[in-house]
């Protein structure tokens, strides 16, 4: 039987209010920020209450940097790089999971080991990599002579048609980023937990590895799918290294560069207020996918835990 204490009741809500203010506030503040005038930012003492300017100052952010086409980018990437992580991580772990082949634990622990690799310790020859995509394959021509054959019988240089540049395209910003070891593992742990039994029964009743992945594994995957899909979609949106330095084309860029673009520098009017407005729409999609699916994010989290 719970019993209840009244004064350890009115404590945990203190904390819990005391937490929360201290979350909120400097959204609190930004808020603020975001809807004073640039003479009135710089106002000592700061004021507490909020402007009148923010439907303004929020026009302004989007207009300045042409966060239309910013958005479209961030949204076409941030959904390559969520649907592309998932699909290659259930594959991965289905395979190392199921099936029994020669270093199937070796090839489990490089893509393990390759969690102490982001993209920020990599990101040279990541870059080197996405510039020339066509590099490896026209060492493979070159070595084994088969470009050599090809110009031979055709006229054609092989090497002037193998050139792939994925600089400033869609592919280049999502592909690099699309391969991730921890939902791997997640997976890998979740198809642990799936009895032996469901499997044998799958095979009696005649069903292959894809049938029984697509109709056993991929319905009991639902919820960690959906919370995984929440930490990858944080994930993409806020992506700011690789977009800053793959996008020479302002028309590629996200939103994390246009917001970055609106911050002061210090030749510059300090426009915060206009900077804190932008930061309120660039955050809003982000919020809205919480929101939205906090309950499938608990759940795959609880699922994830048993």
């Amino acid at each position: 039987m719970v019993q209840r204490n009244p004064g350890l009741t009115i404590f945990c809500h203190i904390v819990l209010f005391l937490g929360a203010a201290a979350v909120c506030m400097p959204l609190y503040f930004a808020f603020v920020a975001g809807s004073l005038t640039t003479a009135e930012v710089q106002q000592t003492p700061f004021p507490w209450l909020p402007g009148a300017h923010f439907i303004d100052n929020i026009a302004t952010a989007w207009n300045e940097e042409d966060f239309s086409r910013l958005y479209i980018n961030s949204i076409i990437v941030t959904a390559g790089i969520v649907v592309g992580k998932i699909i290659i991580s259930l594959i991965a772990a289905f395979a190392v999971t199921y099936f029994r082949f020669a270093f199937r634990m070796t090839a489990f622990w490089l893509i393990f080991i390759s969690l102490m690799l982001p993209v920020e310790v990599r990101i040279i020859p990541t870059y080197e990599a996405v510039a020339d995509a066509a590099g490896p394959v026209r060492w493979f021509a070159s070595a084994t002579g088969l470009s050599g054959l090809v110009e031979s019988l055709t006229g054609y240089r092989l090497e002037a048609a193998l050139q792939w540049n994925l600089v400033n395209t869609y592919g280049g910003l999502i592909l690099p980023l699309i391969a991730s070891a921890s939902a791997t593992f997640l997976f890998r742990q979740f198809f642990l937990t799936i009895p032996d039994e469901l499997c044998e029964a799958a095979r009696i009743d005649g069903a292959g590895p894809l049938k029984f992945f697509w109709d056993v594994l991929l319905p009991l995957s639902r919820a960690n799918i959906a919370a995984l899909s929440i930490i990858l979609f944080l994930y993409g949106w806020n992506q700011y290294l690789w977009p800053l330095l793959f996008t020479t084309d302002k028309s590629m860029a996200t939103v994390m560069l246009g917001l970055k673009n609106l911050i002061p520098v210090a030749d510059a009017a300090p426009a915060w207020n206009i900077a804190m407005a932008g930061a309120f729409f660039v955050m809003l999609p982000p919020a809205a996918i919480i929101l939205l699916m906090q309950r499938w994010f608990a759940k795959g989290l609880v699922d994830a835990g048993k």
